[in-house]
């Protein structure tokens, strides 16, 4: 009985019905002859009421629901929920949906309407957009069900408890590997960069066909067999390209409700993904203050499920990252020499040349590349108008941030530092680019 009360509720027509009997009772006390009438009405909607209660309640009749998820959602992408239902009453009914979707999105609104047949089925769908990684955690996915009368409706409880993981950004991921299988990848931006010179790795001796460059031609076996023979070379495979992830508090500045470490994890495991598709060896370390995570660089097949684990559990530390620390790692851990692509946030030239002694450390043994990022924030103010003291004193405060954006990209490179200043959005393409530039020339 306990049960029964909790899962009935009344509609909004029946409060519509009782408001005109009321209106009706108090018109009768005016004309004495509308009193039985009045009555009989009570007892017909009453009577009416439950007859809804038993097309509702009793027999086997009930609406099955269920919400579909993906395995884990991808974060920073339109990720789809479905919502099946499906009508086990004799009879048509009307149904109210409401799911209570995890904390993290705040949506107080998720509701859907439906009209289904006896034996009838629907399917609905809604889109979510995680921000974070983490475990989302969803509530019931209440579906009230209302029989012809309309003056009555049962609630039916799903999906209690349904926890999603959301991950870095693979949907992301699989796009850029589609592309990059099919020759598309000048679709999302990335270059197509001509390799400059051949490749210093020797495949095999082949006889000459007709289109091979005869600045191949290997004059000593052509001698030895009596046939035109070329040398065969191959792109240079198996070099080891490391991502490494600054998590201080400078990455936990957000952008479009995200934070730059999660951009930066994104564009890791995209890039890991192409590297290992070219044939390198992908590896991955995190610090801040210290050390925190270290995937050696492998071509194995196991390898990138081994990075996405890792990134998952990745959080932004409120210090400093301890450059000094990760110079003595990589030294000690990573002994062939290797693209090491550094995600930090350097906002001022003064930080920069603190930290530069020891970048200068780690580019001197490997090819060192440094990602920060541009305030995008400031593109409006540095094209408005000023029209007053105030105005002007804020824009040249964001034109001197900018400006020293561009100072730390040029002491970069003075050192002898290849560094990518992206907009948090275009970080994925533009590190992608500056990888497949690096290739090209044979710089590792």
């Amino acid at each position: 009985m306990n049960t029964f009360f909790k899962s009935l509720f009344l509609r909004p027509r029946l409060f519509i019905v009782w408001g005109a009997l009321i209106a009706f009772f108090v018109s009768a006390y005016l004309f004495l002859v509308l009193i039985p009438l009045a009555k009989i009405a009570t007892m017909v909607l009453v009577a009416f009421c439950f007859l809804d209660a038993a097309l509702l309640y009793l027999g086997k009749g009930k609406v099955v629901s269920e919400r579909i998820t993906p395995e884990r959602f991808s974060n920073g992408d339109i990720n789809l929920v479905n919502l099946k239902l499906k009508n086990e009453y004799n009879f048509p009914v009307q149904l109210e949906v409401i799911d209570e979707a995890p904390d993290q999105f705040q949506l107080r609104k998720l509701k859907f309407f439906s009209n289904l047949k006896s034996g009838g089925e629907d399917q609905l769908e809604y889109e979510l957009r995680p921000v974070e990684r983490g475990e989302y955690h969803f509530g019931g996915l209440h579906v009230f069900v209302s029989s012809p009368l309309g003056l009555l409706k049962r609630r039916f409880t799903f999906g209690q408890n349904q926890m999603v993981p959301t991950y870095p950004s693979y949907i992301q991921m699989r796009r850029f590997q589609f592309l990059a299988i099919s020759q598309r990848l000048n679709d999302v931006g990335v270059k197509q960069i001509r390799r400059l010179g051949n490749s210093t790795e020797f495949e095999k001796i082949k006889e000459y066909v007709r289109g091979d460059d005869y600045r191949t031609i290997n004059w000593k076996a052509t001698a030895r067999s009596g046939k035109l023979m070329v040398n065969q070379y191959i792109d240079e495979r198996a070099q080891y390209v490391y991502c490494l992830i600054d998590k201080s508090r400078g990455m936990k500045m957000p952008f479009e409700g995200m934070s730059l470490l999660d951009y930066a994890i994104n564009a890791c495991l995209v890039l890991s993904n192409i590297a290992l598709y070219r044939q390198d060896r992908s590896g991955l370390i995190t610090f801040a203050e210290k050390i925190d995570a270290c995937l050696p660089a492998t071509n194995k097949m196991t390898q990138m499920n081994r990075i996405q684990e890792v990134l998952y559990n990745q959080k932004t530390q409120f210090l400093e990252a301890d450059y000094e620390r990760l110079y003595t790692f990589v030294k000690h851990k990573i002994s062939q020499r290797s693209l090491l692509i550094l995600f930090t946030n350097f906002e001022t030239l003064t930080a920069v040349r603190r930290q530069l002694p020891y970048l200068q450390k780690i580019a001197r043994n490997h090819l060192l590349v440094v990602v920060f990022f541009e305030n995008t924030e400031l593109s409006g103010l540095l094209t408005s108008n000023p029209k007053n003291t105030e105005e002007i004193y804020i824009k040249s405060i964001g034109e001197n941030f900018a400006f020293e954006k561009q100072q730390i990209v040029r002491e970069l490179e003075r050192n002898g530092i290849i560094s990518i200043l992206s907009p948090p959005q275009s970080l994925t393409v533009n590190t992608i680019n500056k990888y497949l530039e690096i290739k090209s020339r044979a710089m590792i």
